[in-house]
């Protein structure tokens, strides 16, 4: 009998589904099942890609995954053959900020709302990052977009985890303007969280910068403790923003769970890179692609279609525009700039190769840094520093996605959602072929990709798909 057969190749709630679908009747319309065939896989834990293999979604979740030649499901089920295909988890961007632009114009007040949130998802979606963590600038309508999506647990757009509203010292680096986000003292820090905390955030953020000494004081490290001990208090971890390697010495020192940018001031010895690895402190994102954009007068990549696709013909003209380049090139630290990305770039390989673990994060969504292309920049020059794609990958989907316990994704097994991400070319050959993208899945669903986008403009005013 078909079944017995079926039986012995798939786990029980694939059995479940099949089952279900042979008998027919009132529940097998409620019980959707998807089969992807004969692709390559990448299971976002580091092992080296397999070839032939198949998996099985049903209900948004993966209920199987394994060699091709031992997959059988039934007749009913929609299958697609990806022969040629990668498959991957969709990519986790670790440090975004939504809804504070609309083109290149940043205005918190003016433009943070659900509707901006959630258009960005989606183009976060049409990259393939599938998943993004908010870094401290959000106004309380994250929580409503995060409640639904975590209701439902099936959203049509990048599933997102917040820290809310970062913690800025008063009058120093940090935070937008028009969000109240600022404490003086270390009691006013410890409220804050605690008021964080209550509404759902799920890590803390705080800053400590002095925009290339241009501000008077950073934070002070009685409020860093303060935060780092409350959020700890709680159960919540803690993120960072820093610039100086004497800071990261003393938040490691603290206990700060991860820092969101690279030592940029100095090329950093190993001693700050094993310190971080005996106490467990994350180089959650480097922010290389950041850094990367602001050595540009007009970013390189303004006609590439993987880019202009996700942004309107205006968007693309202000960038253009002589008095914006203009401005870039006189502004006081426009100079500065070449040389922190280059510490920046020498310190992630450094802490690569003295094991601290890391992910990836752009600090994509404030003025001239684009949700959803900016993580594959990210990838790209992460690899320049001295990794491998695979490693490069890996820390954009398993690593990642085991910071704050989003272990529902980030790799492709059994029971997790099926968030993935499927390409022409294999990026472990070359990291750059995860814009060659040809379908994106959240839980199950297909949702448009950038080649299937055309911002501000109708479909076909982008011209020909170019995956």
């Amino acid at each position: 009998m078909r079944l017995k057969r079926l039986g012995r190749h798939l786990r029980p709630a694939a059995r479940c589904a099949a089952i279900l679908l042979t008998l027919g009747g009132a529940e097998a319309p409620r019980l959707t099942t998807t089969v992807l065939d004969h692709f390559t896989l990448i299971d976002g834990t580091g092992r080296q890609p397999v070839a032939d293999q198949s998996l099985v979604i049903a209900n948004g979740r993966i209920v199987w995954v394994g060699p091709a030649s031992r997959v059988r499901v039934d007749r009913l089920a929609k299958r697609e053959d990806l022969r040629g295909k990668y498959v991957m988890p969709g990519l986790i961007d670790s440090h975004v900020h939504l809804g504070l632009v609309d083109g290149i114009d940043q205005d918190f007040t003016k433009y943070y709302s659900r509707d901006n949130v959630e258009r960005q998802l989606k183009l976060y979606a049409a990259y393939g990052v599938t998943t993004v963590y908010t870094l401290g600038t959000d106004g309380d309508a994250i929580h409503e977009v995060i409640a639904e999506q975590r209701r439902s647990g099936r959203p049509d757009r990048a599933r997102v985890f917040t820290a809310g509203r970062g913690v800025v010292f008063k009058g120093s680096y940090g935070g937008v303007p028009g969000l109240d986000q600022s404490v003086a003292t270390p009691a006013e820090a410890t409220a804050m969280v605690d008021r964080e905390v209550a509404k759902g955030d799920d890590f803390i953020k705080l800053w400590i910068d002095d925009e290339f000494g241009a501000i008077a004081e950073r934070m002070p490290y009685s409020i860093s403790r303060a935060v780092i001990d409350a959020a700890h208090a709680k159960g919540k971890k803690t993120a960072a923003h820093i610039f100086y390697y004497d800071n990261a010495v003393e938040l490691t020192r603290e206990g700060i769970d991860a820092f969101m940018h690279q030592v940029r001031d100095r090329v950093a010895d190993p001693l700050l890179a094993r310190m971080m690895k005996a106490r467990g402190t994350w180089q959650l994102a480097s922010t290389l692609s950041r850094e990367a954009s602001f050595t540009y007068r007009l970013l390189p990549f303004v006609d590439d279609p993987f880019f202009s696709r996700g942004v309107s013909p205006g968007t693309v003209a202000a960038l253009k525009a002589p008095e914006r380049q203009q401005r870039l090139a006189a502004a006081r630290d426009f100079a500065k700039y070449p040389e922190a990305l280059r510490n920046a770039m020498t310190n992630f390989a450094t802490e690569a190769k003295n094991g601290v673990t890391y992910g990836m994060g752009t600090d994509s969504g404030p003025t001239g840094r684009f949700p959803g292309y900016f993580a594959h920049w990210e990838l790209e020059l992460m690899v320049k520093a001295g990794i491998t794609p695979l490693q490069a990958i890996t820390a954009a989907t398993g690593t990642n996605a085991r910071f704050i316990g989003a272990n529902q994704a980030g790799t492709i097994a059994k029971g997790k959602w099926a968030d993935l991400l499927v390409l022409d070319r294999d990026p472990v050959a070359d990291i750059r072929n995860t814009r060659a993208i040809r379908a994106v899945y959240i839980a199950g669903r297909k949702v448009p990709t950038i080649w299937e986008t055309c911002a501000g403009r109708p479909l076909d005013g982008c011209g020909r798909a170019q995956p």
